[in-house]
């Protein structure tokens, strides 16, 4: 990256930011406002971006299709160098921190395919199975929500 300064050529609209990334005009000043990306402004007060923040936002997306918090996300950005997108060795040591979370997420989302009909230990007692699969409820001794579906199992609670 070089310390030359971003001609006009260099700055988008945010009309031209938010076609080419793919995000409406109120995302990105949303993200503006969280701190995610930056502008400058131009004498009439518009917005312009340098072309970078394609970068930036793509990252932004990608992590919160991940499941990442905005907060996580303006962590993982906070360790680059100011204003520098994430390149491809960032990327390599900032995705590798989202593996576990993806294989959760993987996890959970094959149960639910995989149970979608069964119990999934909610406590609403509504479905003939749930009386043989979560007899009075046993399932809320794991916590809230549906437990089986999250990956306890009947067995944790000594339920066949």
């Amino acid at each position: 990256m070089s310390d030359a300064r971003p001609t006009s050529h260099d700055l988008l609209a945010i009309g031209e930011v938010a076609a080419r990334a793919g995000v409406a005009t109120s995302a990105l000043r949303f993200y503006e406002q969280e701190r995610l990306i930056t502008s400058s402004r131009t004498a009439g007060g518009r917005r312009r971006y340098h072309r970078e923040v394609l970068r930036r936002v793509a990252f932004i997306r990608v992590a919160q299709r991940v499941g990442l918090t905005l907060a996580e996300i303006r962590s993982a950005l906070a360790t680059l160098p100011e204003h520098r997108t994430p390149n491809a060795s960032d990327w390599d040591r900032l995705s590798r921190s989202w593996l576990d979370r993806l294989t959760s997420r993987i996890e959970l989302l094959i149960n639910l395919r995989d149970e979608l009909t069964s119990c999934i230990g909610c406590g609403c007692l509504s479905f003939k199975a749930c009386r043989l699969y979560n007899p009075d409820d046993a399932a809320a001794a794991l916590g809230d929500g549906p437990r089986y579906l999250l990956g306890d199992h009947a067995s944790d609670l000594g339920i066949a």
